[in-house]
């Protein structure tokens, strides 16, 4: 009985994700909000650095981040929720990268220097971060690198996370190599 009851309720957070992003129902995305606002809610008070996140914002705060952030992965299709564990795996990468995002910028000073001399000294990393993503054309480095600079994971993190995308900690290492590699001659050129 149990297990009939969690396959509808993942079919229906699934139908309201998908009417949220294909019809543009914010009612559906308010639900869909609302039936997971608990389980963020317990990640973020199971998240290492849930603490020092709560000296800088409330616990409220981040989770309205997380779900930013998530909607934002889903419009832009750069992660696939298909299923109730790829929608979760994604929400609470969202929610780490929320938590570990405000703690740097509150860490760091407030500007952003970038390494490319034709643009303006002090970017805003948004700015950085899309001209990031421009520059990298492979979709498994994209992902990639948005898990690695954008939400702050390490490769432990990533494959814990994600280990249908990565499956070890060494194929990660390669593939940073590679982006690394790659950001490092354009920005030479």
């Amino acid at each position: 009985m149990r297990q009939n009851v969690d396959e509808i309720l993942e079919v229906s957070r699934l139908e309201l994700l998908r009417r949220a992003n294909i019809h543009g129902d914010q009612e559906a995305w308010r639900a869909f909000q609302q039936s997971l606002e608990e389980t963020v809610l317990a990640w973020f008070h199971d998240h290492p650095r849930s603490e020092a996140a709560c000296r800088l914002q409330s616990e409220r705060h981040f989770i309205a981040l997380a779900f930013e952030r998530f909607w934002l992965i889903v419009v832009q299709r750069q992660v696939a929720c298909e299923t109730l564990s790829e929608m979760l795996v994604n929400l609470r990468v969202s929610l780490n990268g929320a938590i570990l995002e405000t703690l740097r910028v509150a860490e760091r000073p407030r500007t952003v220097s970038s390494p490319w001399p034709d643009v303006e000294e002090q970017l805003d990393s948004i700015e950085v971060w899309d001209r990031l993503q421009a520059r990298l054309s492979n979709p498994q480095e994209r992902r990639l690198a948005y898990l690695l600079y954008h939400c702050g994971l390490d490769p432990a993190d990533i494959v814990r996370c994600c280990s249908q995308e990565w499956s070890n900690i060494h194929e990660i290492a390669r593939l940073r190599h590679s982006i690394l590699t790659r950001l490092m001659k354009r920005s030479e050129q």
